[in-house]
């Protein structure tokens, strides 16, 4: 690869380490609403907004695997990480400052949008860091275990195992922190997973897509990696 495609290869992970962590911090942001999703009257779903664009930080860490390999999917993944604690970090310092009488925002609007974020953030963390764990090991398991085919098979798996785990981390943490009632623990599991397995299962089109993009664009063979970037 030359020194010009290399480039590009840099700048297009760069878009997509961006749109990740966008994806992670905004969803840790917007989680305390929930709403309701009844396609077609076949089941009802009922989960947070902020689950909305999680799956696009899996479908993201499952592009950059393929195509940049285990090390740079790693690298986003720690970003993340990193980019939700100084979210943390903003809205301690904000919650801690006293309103004036004018604004359009008081503090108890804001302790009520906001309060519960570190605590929010701090599971989403921990069950982020085993879901994403299991979503590259497994992705790259099948990945040489089908030597670089079947694309369907290591971007669905890995995502599933790990959308469980996910799912099934948040929620119990949220319980224990008591943000959550235990009561709604088996709807909001059954429906959270469900839902990210939809949204999987619908964006494998898109992978498929975007794997043969830079392909063909970076003249990769199959299974083979962007190994050097040019920053």
């Amino acid at each position: 690869m030359n020194r010009k495609d290399q480039a590009h290869a840099s700048k297009i992970y760069m878009v997509l380490a961006a749109l990740f962590i966008t994806s992670l911090v905004v969803s840790n942001l917007i989680f305390q609403k929930f709403f309701y999703w009844n396609p077609w009257g076949l089941f009802r779903f009922e989960i947070s907004v902020g689950i909305l664009p999680y799956p696009i930080t899996f479908l993201i860490t499952d592009i950059i695997s393929e195509i940049y390999g285990k090390k740079k999917a790693n690298q986003v993944v720690v970003t993340g990480i990193f980019a939700s604690l100084f979210s943390i970090l903003i809205i301690f310092v904000a919650a801690k400052t006293t309103a004036i009488d004018s604004s359009p925002v008081s503090d108890a609007v804001f302790q009520n949008v906001f309060g519960l974020s570190p605590l929010a953030v701090l599971a989403s963390m921990l069950a982020y860091l085993m879901a994403q764990l299991i979503d590259i090991r497994v992705f790259h398991f099948f990945k040489r275990a089908t030597r670089g085919k079947h694309l369907w098979l290591r971007n669905n798996f890995s995502t599933f195992s790990s959308q469980f785990v996910d799912t099934f981390a948040v929620i119990v943490l949220l319980c224990v922190f008591e943000v959550l009632p235990w009561t709604l623990f088996g709807n909001l599991l059954l429906s959270g997973f469900l839902f990210k397995v939809l949204i999987a299962a619908i964006d494998t089109p898109f992978f498929y897509l975007l794997v043969w993009y830079f392909r063909k664009r970076f003249h990769l063979e199959v299974g083979e990696e962007i190994k050097e970037l040019h920053f």
